[in-house]
């Protein structure tokens, strides 16, 4: 554990690991994201936000087109890339973008335009194998539809560290590397109030699984 706590992470997608912590920007360019719903999916109010973000000392934005607030209804495939084809096109090059989809078609699409990372919280491992592109592995129980339906868990800080260990165990199996991998414990995920404060007040624990961890906590509840 103190071999992997230690060692050297290589750096990505303008992430600098000897830089604590990264800045995650978030971009939502939908109508229903529970912070940002219907403020940036609108002429070029998206790439400006993005911008200021940026300049302001974000490493990386993160943009998606579709909402996985709790209660969100998946959209198909035609519709998400209309709200992020715009916005992913004229970035190209100019602002490191990670992009957060479930969907293999529109990582695909994304990758072609220079996406940094995929925050994917489905995982599609053929994709993300295939096309070698750093991605987050985010823990999340249920759906987007059902997910905070009274979460249960015996111990949160455990079952979520093994999900992590069995998720990159599987990944190493399948030949996946592993320095350009993002942990997620997914705050606000299929948790309630006291699993998403004992994850942050323990979030040392997945230190010894040996990877960067992304905490996604901005704005929620």
């Amino acid at each position: 554990d103190l071999k992997k706590i230690r060692r050297k992470q290589k750096n990505f997608a303008n992430l600098n690991f000897l830089k604590i912590p990264n800045i995650m920007g978030v971009l939502n360019l939908t109508p229903d994201s529970f912070s940002d719903g219907g403020k940036f999916n609108k002429e070029n109010n998206g790439l400006k936000h993005a911008l200021e973000m940026f300049n302001s000392g974000a490493n990386i934005i993160d943009v998606g087109g579709e909402s996985t607030r709790p209660g969100s209804k998946a959209i198909n495939e035609k519709l998400e890339w209309k709200r992020l084809e715009k916005f992913i096109k004229s970035t190209k090059n100019n602002i490191p973008i990670s992009l957060d989809t479930r969907k293999s078609e529109i990582m695909k699409k994304g990758i072609k335009f220079g996406v940094k990372i995929i925050n994917d919280v489905s995982e599609t491992i053929s994709v993300l194998k295939k096309n070698k592109v750093p991605f987050v592995i985010q823990h999340s129980q249920g759906t987007p539809e059902n997910m905070q339906n009274k979460p249960f868990y015996k111990n949160e800080l455990l079952e979520i560290y093994d999900f992590f260990e069995q998720k990159i165990n599987f990944l190493k199996s399948i030949g996946i590397r592993h320095n350009n991998i993002l942990i997620d414990p997914g705050i606000g995920f299929g948790k309630n109030l006291k699993h998403n404060m004992n994850l942050i007040r323990n979030i040392s624990i997945f230190h010894s699984l040996g990877f960067p961890i992304l905490v996604g906590n901005s704005r929620k509840k």
